[in-house]
């Protein structure tokens, strides 16, 4: 580092052979000394933080209004990051004063890092993002890189009809992308009062994100994707199944059938401006967390997305405990108030 010179206000100086002191010296005198001392002692450059982590890159993106995932996609970053040699970044709904707030629809500042990214996880709901934030999310989908997507995602936006993005971004953009876009469910009976759907991974599947996977109640109420004239698309690969246990359509369970798949994947070719590969769920309740299955198939689906499926023991990866999982129930308008993005994930008292 350079030398640092203090200068008492009343030493006497010689300044072109004349005396003084800094008091009564001009300003430019003053600059001429700055100039003078720098130059004998320089500083030393600035310190560049270091660029050259070369782990993995993953950003969660969080942003819905019903289902907690200001809780559980920072928790799920946690442990990717401290168990799978990963490093992560979390993306949040803002509000004007840098405050989570799933209901700020157009505000998910940040998102100019998936620039970087090797994989991204979304779990937003109905965002109607301005184009300065909406754009790296479609670059990056476009550029063939791996992506994953929880629930509420098929219909991650919501633009009014009268806006030009309305028709591809609301339906062609989620169907195109995570396989299906927003039809129905079988009902909401009651926010975590009691598990709604029965899950089961498909017999005879041997893939990698359901190794250690087995059965599981969820507290999501079963999404409607497939059957009754509705498919998904591209090739997806199916890997679990749902069976509401519950249902609203009870009169209509041939246009809305009782099981639907909740898990698939799908492996698109270079070059067809989509995710190589795609792991999505249509799971996401923050109760569905407390289950170790529910959590193993999601962070399998991620290291498979990642292309790390060599990571995966035959008996799946090992889970943290259900208790580090008691997030805040859903419910519109139920999030923890006054959380920074910078604040570990708050957890029910």
């Amino acid at each position: 580092m350079g030398t640092a010179v203090i200068l008492p206000m009343d030493d006497a100086l010689t300044i072109g052979g004349r005396p003084g002191t800094l008091r009564n010296m001009t300003t430019a005198t003053l600059i001429a000394i700055g100039v003078s001392i720098l130059a004998r002692n320089p500083p030393a450059p600035p310190t560049t933080p270091p660029t050259d982590d070369e782990r993995p890159h993953v950003v969660f993106i969080a942003g819905d209004e019903e289902y907690r995932s200001e809780e559980s996609m920072p928790r799920f970053a946690e442990l990717l990051g401290e168990t799978h040699d990963v490093r992560t970044t979390v993306l949040h709904s803002l509000d004007s004063e840098g405050r989570i707030d799933p209901e700020a629809l157009s505000n998910i500042p940040g998102t100019e890092v998936l620039e970087d990214a090797d994989l991204v996880v979304m779990f937003i709901r109905f965002r109607t993002l301005p184009d300065a934030q909406r754009e790296p999310i479609l670059r990056y989908v476009a550029s063939g890189r791996p992506l994953v997507g929880f629930r509420t995602s098929t219909h991650a936006f919501r633009y009014p009809e009268d806006d030009p993005r309305h028709a591809e971004m609301n339906e062609d953009w989620p169907r195109r992308v995570f396989g299906q876009r927003w039809i129905t469910h079988h009902g909401n009976f009651g926010d975590g009062k009691m598990p709604l759907t029965r899950v089961e991974p498909d017999a005879g599947i041997a893939h990698p994100v359901l190794r250690g996977v087995g059965p599981f109640d969820a507290y999501s109420w079963l999404y409607h994707v497939e059957g009754g004239g509705d498919e998904l698309s591209g090739d997806p690969r199916r890997l679990a199944t749902g069976t509401t246990l519950k249902s609203y359509h009870e009169a209509r369970h041939d246009r809305f059938p009782v099981s639907n798949p909740v898990a698939w994947t799908i492996e698109n070719p270079p070059g067809s401006n989509l995710p190589g590969r795609v792991f999505f769920t249509t799971l996401g309740h923050p109760y569905d967390f407390r289950s170790a299955d529910c959590r193993r198939m999601a962070v399998q689906g991620m290291l498979w997305a990642l292309g790390r499926e060599k990571d995966i023991p035959a008996t799946g990866v090992k889970i943290d405990a259900s208790d580090d999982w008691q997030l805040t129930n859903a419910g519109f308008g139920g999030y923890r108030k006054h959380q920074r993005p910078d604040a570990a994930a708050t957890r029910e008292p």
